[in-house]
């Protein structure tokens, strides 16, 4: 063999080499981005991209709007997704392996129910209750006790809502009886009966009676005969998004989200 041939051989040998190193990098990192079972991806705030399905308390409808608006904008690439009902229908989807990624209830006994299926839960807002009535409150419904005058059609929510529970312990504890004309499944319910005219007063939340304003007065129950209603937040063990899940949860106790939920008529946790 002569000795051109051999460098010749060697070059075209050394270009192989070279060829192949980038091609091998290339795959290297091809294969680092295959799928791992999750469907989140890291975002510029360092918080994973996803699309999250919040279940949440009907009476954080209106709030929550605003919120996963306000989240989705400071974190690009990650939507939420919020369905709303009463506590307790919530708790039933967790059971029955409804897709979610996270829960927010209007009470901590719901959430305590669900532990095996959540993570721990953070309390990220409070309310009180107050008496609805239509506007101008024109048949002058002034405390609690007028709710038993049964010339007053009132609707209660059912006593498995968290607001219906509220209601009970507040009226039993001043030894009032009042006899719905009807049992909502949830608080929006109840102040959608007072604002159509079919009930003359419900109790709801202080926060529901605000988004209704021109429909509805809200009668103040004093602190010392109302209830403090808790909303804990918690991801789902189930998710398939758990990273994204617990970055929204975490961020609801920031600056940012309790503004949101002050400036809607919620209190500090």
């Amino acid at each position: 063999m002569s000795l051109a041939f051999s460098r010749r051989r060697a070059a075209a040998a050394i270009v192989t080499v070279a060829l192949l190193v980038p091609l091998a990098a290339a795959c290297s990192s091809s294969d680092s981005k295959k799928d791992t079972g999750s469907t989140a991806t890291p975002s510029a705030t360092g918080a994973p991209k996803a699309a999250l399905t919040v279940l949440a308390a009907s009476s954080l409808t209106n709030v929550f709007k605003t919120a996963g608006a306000a989240y989705e904008k400071s974190h690009p690439g990650t939507t939420v997704k919020f369905s709303f009902a009463g506590s307790q229908e919530l708790a039933a989807q967790v059971k029955q392996g409804a897709p979610a990624d996270a829960l927010v209830t209007a009470d901590t006994k719901t959430m305590t129910g669900l532990k095996s299926d959540t993570g721990t839960p953070a309390v990220i807002a409070k309310n009180r209750l107050v008496i609805a009535t239509g506007k101008g409150n024109p048949l002058k419904i002034t405390a609690l006790k007028d709710l038993a005058d049964t010339k007053f059609k009132v609707v209660l929510a059912a006593p498995e809502v968290p607001v219906g529970r509220y209601s009970k312990q507040v009226l039993d504890a001043q030894k009032i009886t009042v006899k719905p004309v009807s049992q909502e499944p949830n608080v929006r319910a109840v102040l959608s009966k007072v604002e159509l005219g079919e009930a003359d007063a419900g109790i709801v939340y202080a926060t529901d009676a605000a988004t209704a304003t021109n429909k509805v007065d809200a009668i103040e129950i004093p602190d010392a005969q109302n209830a403090v209603a808790s909303y804990p937040a918690a991801t789902l063990k189930a998710s398939k998004n758990t990273e994204a899940a617990t970055a929204f949860v975490a961020w609801l106790s920031t600056p940012e989200a309790q503004k949101i939920l002050q400036d809607a008529g919620f209190q500090k946790p």
